[in-house]
C-alpha cells in the first residue's frame, strides 16, 4: 500500500473510530458555475465495525503546507464518491 493510501486508510480509522481497507479508486471532476472545482481522485474504503456504514469515501488536499485529509461516510445522501465531493464543498470543508 502507497504512503497516501496508508495516511488516508490512518484518516478513515482516526475519524470514524473504525477499521478499514482500501476497496477502489474514483475520478471526481466537479463543476460549479462553469468553473472546475474538484479533480481528483477519491478513494473508497470498506469499514469494518462501524455502527451505521459499511464505506467511506476519503481523499486529500493541500491547505497551506500540509495535507488534508477527508473521509466522508457512504450514507444517504452519500452514495458514491462524487456525493462526497458534493457534500464537502457544501460544508465549506475545502473550496
Amino acid at each position: 500500500m502507497s504512503e497516501y493510501l496508508q495516511n488516508l486508510r490512518d484518516a478513515v480509522a482516526a475519524l470514524h473510530g473504525c477499521d478499514c481497507s482500501h476497496s477502489g479508486t474514483s475520478r471526481v471532476v466537479e463543476f460549479y458555475e462553469g468553473r472546475k472545482i474538484f479533480d481528483g481522485n477519491v478513494e473508497t474504503f470498506t469499514l469494518s465495525g462501524h455502527p451505521n456504514a459499511a464505506e467511506a469515501f476519503a481523499w486529500a488536499f493541500h491547505n497551506r503546507t500540509e495535507p488534508q485529509y477527508l473521509a466522508v461516510l457512504r450514507i444517504p445522501p452519500i452514495n458514491d464518491p462524487s456525493d462526497a465531493v458534493r457534500a464537502a464543498i457544501a460544508s465549506g470543508t475545502f473550496a
